[in-house]
């Protein structure tokens, strides 16, 4: 019998409580600041899976810009990655990997995380720095290919209008969100891969990757043996601040 994707079992599960570096989760109970909010009822569902918490118990500031901390802790927390198979000779810090990332932060370990498990994230990255959409989704498609172990797929690029605005070392994974559907382009084609990315457009692109997961159990397959020596992370895109959880 093959091995049970974890993302499946994590998708199935009706809760999920997660705690990184001491930061609890929102309270019990709708955010009182997501009505009418595109993307609202996926909110909903990622905040009842225990896959998203709010800045405060209450509220979720949908439209407030996400910083790199709350991104790659929702990141993170979203797709389950852990550091559970790997074996450490020293337990690994986040300033081994980062030159920004304060040791014992509330985001610390997130990044940790993030760092062992091969999401590449920029080495100097600042944690307080505002994210784009397109380094989002460079950092949700690795996360995403991490949990599902998905295999690298020919795709046929759509045309993006502003395509020369794009970084072109996240184009491979802005096409990929294109064709399957966790991005869209706007009325006129554009993709704005320079602009900020809110905390609501954010979520909204996490449940639809873990959507897309669900739905096409097929391409995932049960991942390698993971390296026992593993214990350093590469990364590269991190002031801190004490923002609350993401």
């Amino acid at each position: 019998m093959g091995i049970q994707p974890k993302w499946l079992s994590l998708l199935t599960a009706s809760v999920l409580t997660l705690s990184i570096s001491g930061q609890a989760l929102a309270a019990e109970g709708t955010f009182t600041d997501i009505r009418n909010v595109q993307g609202q009822q996926k909110i909903e569902s990622l905040k009842d899976r225990g896959f998203v918490s709010g800045v405060t118990a209450t509220e979720f500031k949908p439209n407030q810009t996400l910083n790199a901390a709350q991104g790659i802790q929702m990141l993170v927390n979203s797709f389950q990655l852990s550091l559970a198979q790997y074996t450490f000779i020293k337990a690994p810090q986040a300033s081994d990997s980062y030159t920004k990332v304060k040791d014992g932060a509330w985001y610390s370990d997130a990044f940790i995380i993030a760092a062992v498990n091969g999401v590449e994230v920029p080495r100097s990255i600042d944690p307080a720095a505002e994210l784009t959409r397109e380094q989002f989704t460079n950092y949700l498609m690795a996360s995403m290919q991490k949990a599902g172990n998905l295999p690298m797929i020919n795709i046929k690029p759509v045309t993006i209008n502003d395509d020369a605005k794009l970084n072109p070392s996240y184009q491979g994974a802005v096409q990929r969100s294109l064709a399957m559907n966790i991005n869209k382009l706007d009325a006129k084609g554009n993709f704005a891969p320079k602009e900020k990315i809110t905390r609501a457009e954010a979520a909204v692109m996490i449940y639809n990757a873990l959507d897309y997961l669900q739905k096409h159990p097929q391409m995932s397959q049960p991942a390698a043996d993971a390296d026992p020596a593993a214990g350093e992370g590469t990364a590269d895109t991190a002031s801190s601040e004490n923002t609350p959880q993401s």
